[in-house]
């Protein structure tokens, strides 16, 4: 499993969710191919509205329903394998923009708690207060709470 803590890239390619690569949605062919690459991880978030290049606003807006709403595909990764990865995007993204930003990662566990990060699902250190501040989630056990 990838060990990711500390400073990474973070790779964000907006594109359209009717943007395809042969037959494919191109932001399913995008964490496909990250996957294959072995990237610490991909996530696809789907927007309610946007513009880009062209200028068109797409909105999922009830009156003007769009077809082409904006999608954007998040990386995270050492800014090495991130690098290496770049050129498979110039292959597939004609259309759309990719950012790439540098940024710090705190944590990075799986729901099982075995990769990077402390894995222990221990939480001081984070956004300050002494344990009896918090909350008691452990009712949120596997529900993406963090």
């Amino acid at each position: 499993m990838t060990r990711l803590v500390g400073g990474a890239l973070r790779l964000t390619v907006f594109v359209g969710e009717n943007d395809t690569w042969r037959h494919r949605p191109l932001y399913s062919e995008i964490v496909h191919r990250a996957h294959a690459a072995g990237l610490a991880g991909a996530s696809v978030f789907h927007g309610v509205e946007g513009f880009g290049a062209s200028s068109v606003i797409h909105t999922s807006r009830l009156l003007s329903l769009s077809e082409d709403l904006p999608v954007a595909v998040v990386i995270v990764d050492t800014p090495e394998r991130v690098e290496a990865f770049l050129p498979q995007l110039d292959e597939l993204v004609t259309d759309g923009l990719v950012v790439l930003d540098e940024c710090r990662v705190l944590r990075y566990a799986g729901r099982d708690g075995g990769a990077g990060g402390d894995g222990g699902g221990s939480r001081e250190g984070r956004g300050g207060g002494s344990s009896g501040d918090r909350r008691d989630d452990s009712d949120m056990k596997g529900k993406n709470s963090l």
